[in-house]
């Protein structure tokens, strides 16, 4: 679908998202009827992930694209044209080329199922990071919002949680302790950085 905003004076938020969206769901909820902020768009690599028909019953604008796009830079030209405050990656799983991180240089936010800088990197995301967690014996783990840089799960740390595990609990369990944890966060976290206020909490 052609992305097609209509113009108002609210301040544009972008999401990523690769697989079922709960947190683009949550992120949706919170902002719905916010009068200073909007979820301007959705772009999504993968045309039969689920987020897609999350974010139907929100009228939300969608772009589908492939890696190529997204390297080619017709990703970056349509980001440019909606000129988002915040550019919000949410179970998106390709790296963004150099050109859209150097372009929206600390305006793009990743949410990661670890306590990095643990458990981070190529390769860590879904289950694999928790299943990482379970063999490590770790007796807690979290998640962590951060700015994206060139590197996979490296850019500067905003906001940590952490979450005890049990020694029974299965990678499953693992992984809805810290998916409650990323739902009750990161829209708040974004609502904060965006008008500039504390998260401290």
């Amino acid at each position: 679908m052609d992305i097609s905003l209509k113009v108002n004076q609210k301040t544009n938020i972008v999401l990523f998202a690769s697989g079922g969206g709960s947190n683009v769901l949550r992120i949706c909820q919170y902002f719905e009827n916010n009068s200073k902020i909007q979820v301007a768009a959705l772009f999504c690599n993968k045309s039969n992930a689920g987020v897609m028909d999350r974010v139907k019953p929100f009228g939300i604008p969608t772009f589908l694209f492939s890696k190529t796009q997204l390297e080619s830079g017709e990703v970056l030209i349509k980001l440019k044209s909606i000129a988002p405050k915040l550019i919000v990656l949410a179970g998106f799983l390709l790296k963004l080329p150099q050109q859209i991180v150097s372009q929206f240089r600390r305006k793009i936010i990743n949410i990661h199922p670890s306590l990095l800088p643990k458990f981070g990197g190529k390769g860590m995301y879904g289950i694999h990071v928790h299943q990482a967690v379970k063999n490590k014996g770790d007796t807690s783990t979290g998640m962590t919002i951060h700015y994206v840089d060139e590197q996979y799960d490296s850019g500067d740390i905003i906001f940590q949680k952490s979450v005890d595990i049990a020694p029974t609990d299965t990678p499953e369990d693992i992984a809805q302790k810290v998916l409650k944890l990323e739902h009750y966060y990161y829209a708040s976290v974004i609502h904060a950085l965006i008008e500039d206020l504390p998260y401290d909490w």
